[in-house]
């Protein structure tokens, strides 16, 4: 196990430096630049910007420059958000997103498997049906609508949640529900197939045949193994829930880290836009490698190697 996790943290580190170094350099040679105006601002003033920025020199310069500064652990100052740090807009914006995220994963983890295993469970009935059907109708609505629409029932119409905002639980209700409902249904979706196939394994039979009921078969046999792809999902899933989301945040009025690394992308912004890709990509490493460990506790025919 030891000599696995240090294999992977190791092709980890290299992944993330090439992702960081593509993501700078594809930055820097499109068209535009982070302090392109509609007003072009004075040459003199915009070679003091870049100069400040370390963004006057030839592109390897450029690149050394901020491949240094990532060594020492200094993200660089935003080109957009004047005199802030990269890493002081990340401690403000991320902590509401980690936390809608994880709420969003959590309903959509647990909703998902409850409703993908009953619907197999229940195949071809009216059960099934229903939870398909809504899993359908959930993937199919954007949240750009579907925000609203909880707004306009649960908050306008029935008065049961605040409209938006954030800082109380009630708050986070239904913005993580509008963020978890897609999921919920891919999740469902997965886990049914999942189970289905699983449940015609031959050591189902043989449990069946010992006397166990089939909710007994289904929960300490079938849904260890038919978890497998989902879990498999979920690794990516976490990553992209816990960087933010810029329409849920919008329209729930959420001052979040989605719409600032929306923005970077806009504005040119190299460096909040490198911040945000560090920090996606440490999280795809960390779940996908969660993911991997969690394998071997789920399935003990998987073995992890160095």
């Amino acid at each position: 196990m030891s000599g696995f996790l240090l294999r992977r943290a190791f092709s980890s580190v290299i992944v993330i430096f090439c992702v960081i170094s593509i993501t700078f350099v594809l930055a820097r040679i499109t068209k535009g630049g982070p302090f392109d105006r509609e007003k072009e601002p004075p040459a003199h003033i915009k070679e003091v910007l870049l100069t400040r920025y370390k963004l006057n020199g030839t592109l390897w310069e450029q690149y050394t420059a901020y491949a240094g500064s990532l060594l020492c652990f200094d993200l660089g100052l935003s080109t957009r958000y004047r005199d802030w740090r990269v890493s002081e807009l990340l401690r403000q914006k991320l902590p509401a997103s980690f936390a809608l995220g994880t709420l969003a994963f959590l309903i959509a983890t647990t909703v998902g498997v409850m409703l993908g295993t009953l619907a197999a469970m229940r195949k071809d009935t009216w059960l099934d049906r229903a939870a398909m059907s809504g899993a359908l109708l959930c993937i199919s609505i954007p949240s750009f609508i579907s925000g609203p629409f909880l707004i306009a029932v649960a908050a306008l119409w029935l008065g049961w949640l605040p409209a938006g905002g954030w800082g109380t639980a009630q708050q986070m209700i239904l913005p993580a529900l509008c963020l978890a409902a897609p999921y919920i249904a891919y999740i469902a979706r997965l886990m049914r197939n999942s189970l289905l196939d699983v449940m015609k394994s031959d050591f189902l039979r043989a449990a069946r045949a010992k006397g166990l009921s089939e909710t007994q078969v289904v929960v300490k046999h079938a849904a260890k193994v038919a978890i497998l792809p989902v879990v498999t999902f979920l690794g990516p899933l976490a990553a992209h829930l816990l960087t933010g989301s810029m329409i849920v945040e919008s329209v729930f009025n959420i001052s979040g880290a989605g719409m600032v690394f929306v923005n970077s992308i806009q504005n040119r912004d190299v460096f909040l836009l490198g911040g945000a890709v560090i920090v996606y990509c440490v999280l795809l490493v960390l779940f996908n490698l969660l993911v991997d460990v969690i394998y071997t506790l789920l399935d003990k025919r998987i073995q992890l190697h160095a």
